[in-house]
């Protein structure tokens, strides 16, 4: 398969961020582990299998991604590794975790008013990868890139990749623009940094290989929900070209790969 092979269509990509009971949730980030224990079994039983996202990539790269479900979390909370973790483990699913290694240890301070949460530590995150997770940076501090200057713009993107490969001792390929928001500026420093993907959130004239949409999960969202966000988010604009995973398409191992993540 050549750099220039497309993948077209949409890409199914769900978005989570906190997995904990609250009963205060501003921000409808939250969605309880039994929740999600009933979302997950959902996708089971529609013969769907949660994968992460550079997993994804691999397969659709090759053409075999029927049936997958990248399954992302931003922020890095604590409770990805306590709830979110055991559950996936519980149904063969892997997943992606977005984390922010510029406020390890801390709490989602740009969250205020809010709950506070604790966000991973350096061990957490090496942890979650050892379970079979993909960890991947939403830059150091969550901050809004479309705003940061060139100096900040940097260290958000690459000083961040730096710092998460030296935590989990391998390379970080996947970047999660905090907020949501890009713009060109934005998705030129992160391919620059050497990421070789990134995810926002809605579909926008710069969806792409490093501007991939995803669907929302929330709280309310039971089985009515997902299967109409499913049918909602293949149907609610014209399939869309994504750049096949280029660095990764022509080697017999990335081919053993996708075919490991189509088949689990």
């Amino acid at each position: 398969m050549s750099a220039d092979t497309v993948s077209a269509g949409p890409l199914w990509a769900a978005m989570y961020h906190s997995i904990t009971d609250s009963a205060v949730d501003p921000y409808q980030v939250t969605v309880s582990p039994a929740r999600l224990d009933r979302q997950l079994r959902w996708m089971r039983r529609h013969g769907l299998t949660g994968v992460s996202m550079e997993r994804l990539l691999l397969a659709r790269a090759r053409g075999s991604a029927a049936g997958l479900v990248g399954l992302t979390f931003d922020d890095g909370y604590v409770d990805f590794l306590t709830n979110a973790v055991p559950l996936l483990r519980r149904y063969e699913f892997t997943a992606t975790v977005y984390v922010l290694p510029g406020r390890l240890g801390g709490t989602n301070e740009w969250d205020r008013p809010g709950p506070s949460k604790p966000l991973l530590t350096e061990d957490g995150i090496r942890e979650a990868a050892a379970a079979g997770m993909e960890v991947g940076s939403h830059g150091l501090r969550h901050t809004d890139l479309t705003e940061a200057d060139d100096a900040l713009l940097r260290e958000e993107t690459r000083g961040s990749r730096e710092a998460l490969s030296a935590i989990t001792g391998g390379e970080v390929t996947g970047f999660c623009y905090p907020y949501g928001t890009v713009d060109e500026r934005a998705m030129t420093a992160v391919r620059e940094a050497g990421y070789r993907y990134a995810v926002g959130i809605s579909p926008g004239p710069l969806t792409g290989l490093f501007a991939l949409p995803r669907v929302h999960i929330g709280q309310e969202d039971t089985a009515p929900r997902l299967f109409l966000k499913r049918a909602l988010h293949g149907r609610r604009r014209e399939p869309v070209p994504y750049a096949a995973y280029a660095p990764y398409v022509d080697t017999p191992a990335v081919e053993a790969a996708a075919q490991e993540g189509s088949a689990s």
